[in-house]
Formats: C-alpha cells, sequence, structure tokens
C-alpha cells in the first residue's frame, strides 16, 4: 500500500536526482534506472511518478526555471534603481544555487534537448523572453538609448558564461563572471549611450 503524501516527495527526489544524474554526466544520455538509483527508488516507481525520462527532463527544466525565477524576484525587490535592477538580474544568473557544475551543466542539456522537444524548447523560450524583457525594463528606465541592443548583448553573455563553464576547459567563479558582467555593462554606459 503507497504511504500517504510520499509522492511530491518522490517527485522532487527524481527531479533533483535528474538534474545531478545530467550533471554529473555532462549529457541528456542518462537512463531512468539511474536517474532512479540516484533518488533512492525502483526504476518502476520513478516511471509511474512520470511516464518517461522525458517528462522527468521536463520537470527537472521547470524546476531549475522555478529556481532561477525566484532568484531573479527575491533580488529585483532589493534593487532601488534601474541599474540596481540590472545588477540584481546579473547577480542572480551566477547565484550559488544557479552557478553549480550540476546545474549549468543541466542548463547546458536543456538547450541540447530544445532542438528535439517541443516542452523543451517552449522552456528555454519562456526564459529567454523573461531575461530579456527584465533585462529591456531596467534599461528603458535607466535611460539607454540602445537599450534593445544591450539587452541582448547581456543575455547573451550570461548564455555565453554558462557555456564556458559547462565545457569545463577554463572554468570560471560564480564573483568572476559577475565581474565580467559588470565589466561590459559599465564600459557600455560610460560610452555615454544614454538618451
Amino acid at each position: 500500500m503507497p504511504k500517504v503524501g510520499m509522492e511530491p516527495i518522490r517527485r522532487s527526489a527524481l527531479v533533483e536526482a535528474t538534474i545531478h544524474e545530467i550533471g554529473e554526466r555532462g549529457t541528456l544520455d542518462v537512463t531512468v534506472s539511474q536517474i532512479a538509483r540516484r533518488a533512492g527508488m525502483s526504476p518502476a516507481l520513478a516511471h509511474h511518478y512520470f511516464g518517461s525520462k522525458e517528462a522527468m527532463f521536463a520537470a527537472a527544466m521547470r524546476h531549475i526555471l522555478m529556481l532561477y525565477g525566484a532568484e531573479v524576484r527575491g533580488a529585483l525587490i532589493m534593487a532601488r534603481t534601474p541599474r540596481g535592477r540590472v545588477e540584481a538580474i546579473i547577480r542572480a544568473s551566477f547565484a550559488p544555487r544557479q552557478f553549480r557544475p550540476e546545474m549549468v551543466s543541466a542548463w547546458l542539456n536543456f538547450y541540447v534537448q530544445a532542438q528535439t522537444s517541443d516542452e523543451a524548447r517552449r522552456l528555454l523560450n519562456v526564459y529567454q523572453r523573461r531575461l530579456r524583457s527584465n533585462l529591456l525594463h531596467a534599461l528603458r528606465q535607466a535611460g539607454l538609448a540602445e537599450a534593445r541592443t544591450l539587452a541582448r548583448g547581456l543575455a547573451a553573455m550570461i548564455d555565453g558564461l554558462y557555456i564556458r563553464q559547462a565545457l569545463r576547459n577554463d572554468p570560471i567563479s560564480a564573483e568572476a563572471a559577475i565581474d565580467v558582467m559588470m565589466h561590459y555593462l559599465d564600459s557600455y554606459m560610460s560610452k555615454g549611450q544614454t538618451s
């Protein structure tokens, strides 16, 4: 007889196990058995809760996006100026919880998955639109004439630093990634790009 109230706990354990397996292996080529083993349950139970490996991947991606969204919202609450809002988004993007090796690897693999999965593509599109929209809103409030161009550049740099980190050839700390982003922002703003 199933234990009442265990489903959310087990689903959460499977989502975390999916992220860790993808992160450890650096690929989406993981099995339900590997994920279930890491979560401390049987593959049959994992299939019972999600139905397929692809559904587990989608749940893991939604979880990552939910954590990222919460990180950004928390950082934006504390921001007092338009520039502070841009910095908050950058800092949230490289927060320790987000920039852990397994999360970075999972992000990269979800980008790969989006090439063949409609659900993954939809989730990544939602993330990209929100990121650019948040950056664009803050940059326009800061009075930057080329806010759209800078928002696209900052979003691309965030993704680029994640790719660099996932490749693990020349790892960068979260603090160093933030410094790179702030330097780019400062150099752009110092060119007198305000309207």
